[in-house]
């Protein structure tokens, strides 16, 4: 090989693609470059609906509360536009009935206190009474947390049920030991499940009238409210990824043209240098 053709430009020292090679990865970049617009699309969408959600839950969470569902209401609870409605509850909470399940707060591990509160209205609600450390002392721990006698009226956000307790920690009723708020099995587990239980449970507010008077704790109000929202980023990738075949494939396609037109200035050059040799007859 020449020096000449050793500091050739790569371009220059291979021939172009044929037209089913072309064919081919022109095929390859035109699905890659649709498949990535339609993700960025689709994550599009997805931006609209998540800031539609969260001022839909924002909207709900500083409103004014409303009467918490009774029975008509239970079976659309899982659709989706009850979750973090501001309630009120009105009634008193049944003694002796308490639950502690495992959980972190912005004060760290511990507990939550779940207590059953019959309603003036004959059906029954687990409330989210609040928060109490693991380090708390007693025996149980939430004997120092007893709900207020009497008829209470206090106001919370209305919370999904949470079934099984999760992959590696499952709710082990037998033991007390919970790691969800699962609305049946609690019921179940305190003998509530016949006696019309609402299928969420209400995070009762601070300030709520949902301790003793005597009572630190539980701590109310901690509920945290957080949506994850990564579309915008998601989207712009996708659509940088588009851009990046579209350009890596306009850049292809210059050097394929420029093949071409090298190989054809290649021929026309052999063939002059052919036309020019003298005729030995």
């Amino acid at each position: 090989m020449s020096r000449a053709s050793r500091n050739a430009p790569a371009h220059n020292r291979r021939t172009a693609r044929g037209p089913v090679a072309q064919t081919a990865w022109m095929i390859l970049a035109a699905v890659l470059f649709t498949g990535f617009i339609l993700l960025g699309n689709w994550q599009v969408r997805r931006l609209g609906w998540k800031l539609h959600l969260i001022h839909d839950v924002a909207t709900r969470v500083h409103a004014a509360p409303v009467a918490t569902p009774g029975p008509a209401h239970w079976a659309r609870i899982a659709d989706g536009h009850q979750q973090y409605l501001h309630v009120r509850l009105q009634g008193r909470f049944l003694a002796g009935a308490q639950t502690l399940v495992h959980g972190t707060s912005k004060q760290g591990y511990g507990f939550w206190v779940i207590a059953p509160l019959r309603t003036d209205r004959g059906f029954i609600v687990l409330v989210n009474r609040g928060y109490i450390p693991a380090s708390l002392p007693g025996t149980p721990a939430y004997a120092q947390a007893k709900p207020p006698a009497g008829e209470v009226t206090l106001t919370g956000l209305l919370r999904f049920s949470e079934p099984g307790g999760g992959f590696l920690r499952p709710n082990r009723p037998a033991t007390g030991q919970w790691y969800s708020r699962d609305v049946s099995a609690i019921a179940s587990a305190r003998g509530l499940a016949a006696t019309g239980v609402a299928p969420y449970f209400v995070d009762a507010d601070a300030g709520s009238p949902n301790s003793s008077t005597s009572a630190a704790w539980p701590h109310a109000g901690l509920t945290v409210i957080h949506f994850p929202n990564n579309h915008l980023a998601y989207l712009i990738t996708w659509y940088l990824m588009a851009l990046g075949v579209l350009l890596g494939t306009l850049y292809a396609a210059r050097v394929e043209w420029r093949l071409h037109r090298s190989a054809g200035d290649t021929t026309k050059r052999s063939s002059a240098r052919h036309d020019k040799q003298p005729d030995d007859n």
